[in-house]
């Protein structure tokens, strides 16, 4: 057998600009299991400059030392550091520092300012603000950046990195939007979505316009139908405050989801650069029309998880966990019906679903082919037309499912798989997508992030399904018990057009092996 590894090696990863990282909210959890892991696998992978600093900012009163620890655990414990090296953390440690602040107090951003000018003599001008912090402190700091004058590109670029959600509704991201543009140039801001730095993620594109044996086939003429799915076993945990105000469709649906899809179904781009690839993808968004309060009655699904059992692990009901409402009707399951009203997609439904609680742990997007015209096997022996899938996560990979003659003299057809996956195929697992983010943004980038008219696209088609929701109140959602595929509700949403989900609880990668 031929080893493709040898001549398949990854490229090496570029290099950043130097800079100062400048984290509010850096005694949170992003920071430390996130964005300090990666920045420490950046460092330790040659890829950040030698004069390269991290100013953590946040409330909570420590010392420099306390921080560092802090960081340390994170990354020593962070499953995204394949061998922490005492000599390499000893390296990385005095690039750390820490400013004690409130993000409403002014004198936090003189005194930043204020020791950003006494380092930025061996290390430039350069300065990146991430905001790991609640959605509601975004402009609160924005106005303070602003006001001590660190939102001015001087003698080098500041730029600005907002977590999701990005907003609540259409009404709040456009009032989001425009507070940050009063301070920042839309070529300053990089509103960051973690899965668009996923290897699959990006793969999309090549996969689908780098080779000619699948784009003739990716439009309506062949494809039956798209299914999406974002599953996790895991409950809601301590995020129960922000969960109760979310729930799946804001927290998932609103970015993650809609992400995917606008990948899977967007038009060529005309070079592959910031603005060319959005353009596309916000096209997409806008194809789709905003359900009514009826549409979103047949077209939608929302459910909660109840009881049941994970791994031999009993688990407890959605309103049995601490801290929910014992009469919450926040939805830990949501699937919708999308149309796209364009050429390529007109009368191709798209499947969207994600929950908390299922079977196991799987993001990925199949992309089911029609039957053929002439069925001299396919139906008679009740083969499935063939399919295309691209797993996110766990282990990454792409399998292309067919029929094949069975062995033997009856002429009888069976399903076959082919798969790539990531590790075999490059000997190594690809760079957690913190890291690959966080070195765009220092590279100047933006190809993998969200633009204001993209986002507010999105809760275009989003909030008239919250409203919706909210005009439509029950006793209680569907139930469906932990440890399963989903509520009944979701099969029927896909069977009344024939077709069906694939098995959350069955691998169809051989990746998984």
């Amino acid at each position: 057998m031929h080893d493709t590894r040898k001549e398949n090696q990854p490229a090496a990863l570029p290099h950043g600009e130097p800079c100062v990282v400048v984290i509010f909210g850096a005694s949170g959890d992003l920071t430390k299991r996130k964005l300090m892991p990666a920045l420490f696998h950046l460092t330790c992978s040659g890829c950040l400059a030698d004069n390269f600093l991290v100013i953590g900012v946040a409330r909570k009163p420590m010392d420099i030392d306390t921080f560092r620890n802090m960081i340390r655990d994170g990354v020593e414990h962070s499953r995204e550091i394949r061998a922490f090296r005492e000599e390499e953390w000893l390296a990385f440690m005095p690039r750390l520092d820490y400013l004690v602040g409130g993000f409403d107090d002014p004198d936090t951003y003189r005194r930043l300012a204020g020791r950003l000018a006494r380092i930025e003599g061996p290390v430039g001008a350069n300065r990146l603000f991430y905001l790991a912090t609640s959605p509601s402190a975004a402009p609160v700091i924005v106005g303070g950046l602003a006001q001590a004058g660190l939102n001015r590109e001087e003698n080098g670029w500041s730029r600005i990195v907002v977590e999701k959600p990005f907003g609540s509704d259409l009404a709040s991201a456009r009032a989001l939007n425009a507070e940050i543009a009063k301070a920042f140039a839309e070529s300053q801001i990089y509103r960051i979505d973690h899965y668009l730095g996923k290897e699959t993620v990006q793969n999309i594109l090549f996969f689908r316009f780098g080779n000619t044996m699948f784009e003739p086939l990716w439009n309506r003429n062949h494809i039956d139908y798209v299914e999406i799915t974002a599953a996790e076993p895991l409950g809601v945990g301590h995020r129960m405050g922000y969960y109760e105000e979310s729930g799946a469709l804001r927290d998932m649906v609103a970015n993650h989801l809609m992400q995917l899809l606008a990948l899977i179904a967007m038009e060529p781009p005309v070079a592959f650069d910031a603005d060319a690839v959005r353009d596309k993808k916000t096209e997409v968004w806008r194809s789709i029309r905003p359900m009514t309060p009826e549409q979103v009655a047949r077209h939608t699904v929302r459910a909660q998880y109840l009881s049941g059992t994970i791994d031999g692990a009993d688990m407890p009901g959605y309103r049995e966990e601490t801290g929910a409402s014992p009469g919450s009707n926040t939805e830990t399951y949501a699937a919708l019906e999308f149309a796209i009203d364009n050429w390529r997609w007109a009368g191709v439904p798209f499947y969207l679903r994600t929950g908390k609680r299922l079977a196991r742990h799987l993001t990925e997007i199949t992309l089911h082919f029609r039957h053929p015209p002439l069925a001299l096997f396919a139906r008679a022996d009740g083969l499935e037309p063939n399919a295309i899938t691209l797993r996110i996560q766990p282990n990454e990979g792409i399998s292309l499912a067919f029929g094949a003659k069975l062995p033997g003299a009856v002429k009888k057809a069976g399903p076959v798989q082919m798969s790539f996956c990531y590790r075999s195929a490059f000997g190594e697992d690809p760079p957690s997508a913190y890291a690959t983010l966080l070195l765009d943004i220092m590279r100047g980038d933006a190809t993998l992030f969200n633009r204001h008219d993209g986002v507010e696209a999105q809760w275009r088609l989003i909030t008239p399904i919250e409203e919706a929701w909210a005009m439509q109140p029950v006793a209680q959602l569907p139930g469906y018990a932990a440890g399963s595929d989903g509520p009944p509700e979701a099969n029927a949403l896909l069977a009344r057009n024939g077709h069906k989900w694939g098995a959350i609880g069955e691998s169809r990668n051989y990746c998984d092996v």
